[in-house]
């Protein structure tokens, strides 16, 4: 995810300094999310990309009805 951030950043034109001013985070956090984004909120995810012109789409994967019980966890 963090080389997407990376890329989408560049080709919207923004350095790390002018992205983390659109999204109200310093350029350390900008830098932080490009090399490991394992700390992203959902919440920044979609600013990020808001601010880089990105779409973020999700779909069903056609599977069966998933049943979530205590013993059993969905796929992510």
């Amino acid at each position: 995810m963090g080389e997407i951030l990376a890329a989408g950043r560049r080709r919207a034109g923004l350095t790390q300094a002018e992205a983390a001013i659109r999204i109200g985070v310093s350029q350390s956090r900008i830098s932080t999310l490009e090399a490991d984004s394992g700390a992203l909120t959902l919440n920044q995810l979609l600013a990020l990309f808001g601010a880089y012109g990105l779409q973020l789409q999700v779909e069903d994967r056609g599977d069966a009805t998933i049943q979530i019980t205590q013993e059993s966890t969905p796929e992510w």
